[in-house]
């Protein structure tokens, strides 16, 4: 007897859909991936159509034509900091909503649910105003910054929730050994939290990578224009060149997709972190 007929239907069915699933969401970076290497005559043959050959000189055409060295460089100029601050400012936050008592505790943990939830499309022209008056239109800083603090309310409330299925026994026991706070949190709370911390810094990465509202409108200089930014101003000079288009979006998801790759096992293990507690 064959091992797929000992499977009960309902568990066979499941699979189905979730193959249908995966094939449905995969076949857009397939096609995308399979347009990016053929030439404009290959193109005309239909999506589905293989080229004679690979044409990675597309790759080299977009990289340069579309100055992607400098949007790439200027994405990772921005990415780390917001990602690194966030993940640190929502640490030390996350603590102290999590295990510390302070006067206006629910109000101030109020306020951040609700700054998570504001679109950046209502605060976009004060932040301009704002930042213009300070005199970082066209810098880092003016990406940068608002990022971070788009990003504090949710790295917050994140690790906050993760902090509270930690083991209470821990905890007491480093207090009761007389621990303090920067202690406990040193050495008991961020070893522990690293999965969760992964998961959060990959959310983070994601979100700040593909960001596009605020370089849009606050950076008009090409020197600090970001990889979406750039995708947008690409796309109006190669619309009649599909395939230098598409390598172009594939250099621009290449490195979201690669480190999702690198990292999926973290953040699996950050997403059911405390799930069995």
């Amino acid at each position: 007897m064959s091992r797929s007929s000992n499977i009960p239907a309902a568990t066979l069915s499941f699979r189905l859909i979730l193959w249908l699933l995966a094939f449905v969401t995969i076949t857009p970076f397939l096609l995308l991936l399979l347009t990016s290497i053929k030439s404009k005559a290959d193109v005309l043959k239909g999506a589905f159509a293989l080229p004679a050959y690979p044409h990675f000189e597309n790759y080299l055409d977009a990289w340069n034509a579309g100055h992607f060295n400098i949007y790439f460089w200027n994405s990772i100029i921005v990415v780390i900091p917001v990602v690194a601050a966030s993940v640190f400012l929502g640490l030390l936050t996350g603590f102290a909503f999590a295990f510390l008592s302070f006067p206006l505790r629910r109000t101030l943990f109020g306020i951040l649910t609700i700054g998570m939830m504001v679109p950046a499309e209502a605060f976009i022209i004060p932040l301009y105003y704002e930042m213009r008056y300070l005199g970082l239109i066209n810098t880092y800083a003016a990406v940068i910054v608002p990022q971070i603090a788009m990003s504090i309310p949710f790295s917050t409330i994140f690790l906050a929730s993760a902090m509270q299925q930690l083991p209470e026994e821990i905890l007491e026991a480093a207090v009761l050994d007389g621990a303090g706070r920067f202690y406990i949190l040193r050495k008991i709370v961020v070893p522990l939290m690293v999965p969760a911390m992964s998961t959060l810094a990959l959310f983070l990465f994601i979100w700040t990578w593909n960001e596009f509202l605020i370089p849009f409108i606050l950076v008009n200089d090409d020197a600090y224009r970001t990889l979406p930014l750039g995708m947008l101003f690409f796309q109006g000079r190669y619309t009649v060149n599909t395939p230098v288009l598409t390598a172009g979006a594939v250099i621009v998801i290449a490195p979201l997709i690669l480190t999702y790759l690198v990292f999926q096992r973290r953040f699996i293990a950050g997403l059911t972190a405390g799930a069995t507690k």
